[in-house]
């Protein structure tokens, strides 16, 4: 029941943020905004999102799950629905940085919940659960949301989805407990979360907050390196939650509405590659393979394979442009899993910040991926500098798993 309210809690999170990619080229024609703009709407989102990582998991950390999730998920649900109001660049922009201050504790949220119910050996699997969460939601809602922008267009696509989120955030607030206060969980299962590393004690365990233990964390290098990783895992992702359907249209020249279900395909191939990534990783730690390595090799080998985006530069068949970004999308679906690597080596008592310290590295590139994506669009005319950019960064991220990470080992305070 708990790994289906993050899981829920995550498909919502996805489709607000991502709706904004499904209506920018009719939207982008009604608002009078430019390739370069909306490159700048598209990464509006997470200035204040990455801005506000840190925040977020200090008050998660202070105020418990249960509490903060609400208020974040009732809010950038708000926003998200209020954009169907919106009349130009600026008001856009307004509402898009609002939604990312309010989505901030999502992923600190989700870690953290890991960490508490449920024990190592299977963490993998859970992170990979509610991050697949994330992706198949999208796959088989697109077409509908296609379809509803077709049939009532752009702006109640944003009002149906707004109000999905804020309805939802009922159904958290009446069901979600944290271990030590639920009353569904019997001792027995209590003692074997905490046997196997899991928080039961929840609130009890959490740190007071100083400055300093920003950067102690960012001093350690397992820390310091899947940081850089995460860059560059969000990189691809950040790609297909915003350029990938203007992508198929105007670089492949595909149909509007051929490109809401050809669409579905790399959402589909992510969410498999979520789960495979968490069953070999659970599989290798139950068959004595290192944490190390159980661990950090299917992100590596996803990082390593995401690259292969830049060869759809290189071929004319519109099938095989799509099974290269199917490859390219199931890797990072794999590399994603690198959330559960932040509840295997967070402080105890600070599973919220660290797990925000992260998700500011994740998207830092949800800042960066759509500007430079954009201006090389607008300054080119094509894609195919920006697959170039993209397949150059995933490799970046394997080479600092491979030479930066580490052991991996829970960091303690000094």
């Amino acid at each position: 029941m708990i790994l289906a309210l993050i899981a829920i809690g995550t498909t919502i999170n996805y489709l607000d943020r991502s709706v904004v990619g499904i209506a920018a080229p009719t939207m982008s024609r009604e608002l009078g905004l430019n390739a370069a703009l909306m490159g700048v709407i598209f990464s509006a989102f997470s200035w204040t999102y990455t801005a506000s990582q840190i925040p977020a998991g200090i008050l998660l950390d202070r105020f418990g799950t249960r509490t903060i999730y609400y208020a974040a998920l009732t809010l950038w649900s708000l926003f998200t629905g209020l954009q169907c109001l919106a009349t130009g660049f600026f008001s856009l922009l307004g509402l898009r940085l609002s939604m990312g201050v309010a989505e901030a504790p999502c992923f600190p949220t989700n870690s953290r919940v890991v960490a508490m119910w449920f024990p190592q050996h299977e963490r993998a699997r859970a992170t990979g659960v509610y991050t697949f969460a994330e992706y198949i939601g999208l796959a088989f809602l697109t077409p509908l949301l296609f379809w509803i922008q077709a049939e009532f267009g752009w702006r109640m696509l944003f009002a149906i989805v707004g109000g999905a989120g804020i309805a939802y955030g009922f159904v958290w607030w009446s069901k979600y407990r944290e271990p030590h206060a639920a009353k569904t969980v019997n001792q027995a299962e209590l003692d074997y979360i905490e046997a196997g590393g899991g928080v039961v004690s929840g609130a009890k365990t959490s740190q007071r907050f100083e400055w300093s233990q920003i950067p102690y964390l960012l001093r350690q290098r397992a820390m310091a390196g899947i940081c850089i990783g995460q860059f560059a895992c969000n990189s691809t992702n950040v790609f297909f939650l915003t350029w990938f359907p203007t992508y198929l249209s105007q670089e492949r020249h595909m149909e509007w509405l051929k490109v809401g279900w050809i669409a579905v395909l790399p959402f589909i191939a992510a969410s498999v590659g979520t789960l495979v990534g968490g069953w070999i990783s659970d599989a290798l730690l139950r068959r004595g393979v290192s944490l190390n390595w159980a661990r950090k090799g299917p992100v590596i080998t996803g990082l390593l394979l995401a690259s292969v985006i830049v060869t759809a530069n290189y071929v004319r068949s519109d099938a095989v442009v799509i099974a290269i970004l199917c490859v390219a999308y199931f890797a990072q679906g794999m590399s994603a899993l690198a959330w559960m690597i932040v509840s295997d080596i967070a402080p105890k008592g600070l599973l919220g910040l660290s797990g925000g310290i992260f998700n500011l590295f994740a998207n830092a590139a949800g800042i960066v991926t759509p500007l430079m994506i954009g201006l090389i669009v607008n300054a080119t005319g094509s894609f195919v500098g920006a697959l170039a950019f993209i397949s150059v960064v995933t490799l970046t991220g394997a080479l600092s798993y491979i030479f930066v990470v580490g052991d991996l080992k829970r960091i303690e305070l000094n």
